[in-house]
């Protein structure tokens, strides 16, 4: 609902002239700014961990991470702001990253904590969750979608850099909803731990995939899936 005829009354006339002024209020409500947003893939962590709190990063995603933050900061770019699960994982990977963006301000949210966002098309039979997982999840996934996926607001004058440290499910059904593919085919993509995933928002809605998934600036030996 950010398409500038949504955001206007279309009933309400100027006083004076009791004709609408559809043309001008239509460019005030307009984007004039384009959204960069940075889905990065938590790294590689201790898969034994039994709660959250136990399931921190190995040395290998530590160093992954350290090469991810190292990769961003060369792009020299002005971040906005990096936005993370509040999952362990995602909140050590954002605190290694974050020390090479000083002054980039960090923030938590529940909202891209990992889930299972819809059943997966074709299903696999390695993975199958409880069907109530789908619901809770999926509807707390789509709203992180809702939430952070969308053009810039009319007042934004400048492009934004955004950074978000999230998980390989969340950040495959983001890429289908926002490419506007069936987002039930969020499980035929891969991410390795780590990789950089690029989407670009313009003023009119539009939405393009930079890059899936990146991981070219590790060496081969420090890449993993898990």
């Amino acid at each position: 609902r950010r398409e500038p005829l949504a955001l206007i009354n279309l009933k309400k006339k100027n006083e004076e002239t009791g004709e609408e002024e559809l043309a001008s209020r239509l460019d005030h409500c307009k984007a004039k700014a384009t959204r960069h947003i940075f889905l990065i893939r938590h790294s590689q962590y201790n898969l034994d961990g039994r709660a959250d709190k136990d399931r921190t990063l190995t040395q290998l995603g530590r160093e992954q991470a350290e090469l991810t933050g190292h990769r961003l900061a060369s792009l020299g770019l002005k971040f906005d702001q990096i936005i993370h699960s509040s999952m362990t994982r995602a909140t050590e990977t954002t605190e290694i990253i974050s020390k090479h963006l000083p002054g980039v301000k960090k923030i938590s949210t529940d909202l891209l904590r990992e889930g299972a966002p819809i059943e997966p098309d074709p299903p696999v039979s390695h993975w199958k969750p409880e069907a109530v997982q789908y619901y809770e999840d999926g509807a707390r996934i789509e709203a992180a979608f809702r939430n952070f996926i969308h053009r810039a607001d009319a007042k934004q004058e400048e492009d934004s850099y955004e950074i978000f440290v999230c998980h390989a499910n969340v950040i495959r059904y983001i890429v289908c909803r926002a490419l506007q593919f069936p987002p039930e085919g969020w499980l035929r993509m891969s991410l390795n731990n780590g990789s950089i995933t690029h989407l670009v928002i313009r003023p009119n809605g539009r939405v393009a995939l930079r890059t899936l998934g990146d991981t070219g600036f590790m060496p081969p030996d420090k890449i993993t899936r898990t």
